[in-house]
């Protein structure tokens, strides 16, 4: 796709990807997946010092599980991208998904992921009335149209714990809810969520403007454990 990228999408003059630079790590992208980014996936998801917060991916995390995922995530991205040279106002899908690091001889590495995406934790939702059924609630959020500001989103990542502590996740979120998920996605209220314990998430949610709500006990059943949930909430209302 050789269209003009809409700010605050950048073109690779080499590959012709299209990009994100993170406003204080210039050197990090946001690109869409490659089918070639399995090697580094794995090797991540299954480091403990990763997988141990991740609720999703399973243990121990296996080639097939990378390729499923990634042609899943290149469909889901490719979506998205086709909507952008359409001049789509609000998109469906994010075309860019995936964090990397730009070498000095142009290269680039995988680093890990970023996504938005439609929130699946609807007993979470501080609107939601006391009493309320969680799966009504699931289905209502997964059913408002496109750009709908009631929609509950929240957000997932991951990062290589070879770039852990420089900040890369906090800037990768600003620089992404503020120039890609509001103006694109039309997101407008989100949830964060992290298993007790993780100080690094909530820290990365309390930079980026989200309000400390609290603890909900024994909330989510991950990796044969049962595991404490700090949500914290965020809207531009």
């Amino acid at each position: 796709m050789t269209f003009p990228p809409p700010p605050p999408f950048e073109r690779n003059p080499t590959t012709g990807e299209l990009f994100i630079r993170l406003d204080n790590h210039p050197r990090i992208i946001v690109t869409p997946p490659r089918i070639t980014d399995a090697a580094p996936l794995i090797e991540i998801l299954n480091d403990k010092r990763v997988c141990v917060w991740l609720s999703a991916p399973p243990y121990p995390y296996k080639p097939e599980h990378a390729d499923w995922w990634l042609n899943l995530k290149i469909a889901e991205t490719n979506e998205g991208l086709g909507e952008l040279e359409k001049g789509v106002p609000i998109l469906k899908a994010s075309p860019v998904q995936t964090l990397r690091e730009i070498q000095d001889d142009g290269s680039d590495i995988f680093l890990g992921t970023i996504g938005f995406f439609r929130c699946p934790w609807m007993a979470l939702d501080p609107l939601a009335a006391e009493g309320s059924d969680p799966e009504a609630l699931l289905q209502e959020n997964n059913a408002q149209p496109v750009g709908d500001p009631d929609i509950l989103w929240t957000v997932g990542y991951y990062l290589s714990p070879s770039h852990h502590g420089q900040g890369i996740i906090s800037d990768a979120f600003g620089t992404l809810l503020h120039k890609f998920a509001v103006p694109l996605l039309g997101v407008r209220r989100m949830i964060g969520s992290a298993y007790s314990g993780n100080k690094g998430s909530i820290r990365v949610f309390e930079k980026n403007g989200f309000v400390y709500r609290g603890v909900y006990k024994e909330f989510i059943e991950a990796k044969g454990k049962k595991w404490d949930f700090e949500v914290l909430d965020w809207s531009t209302k």
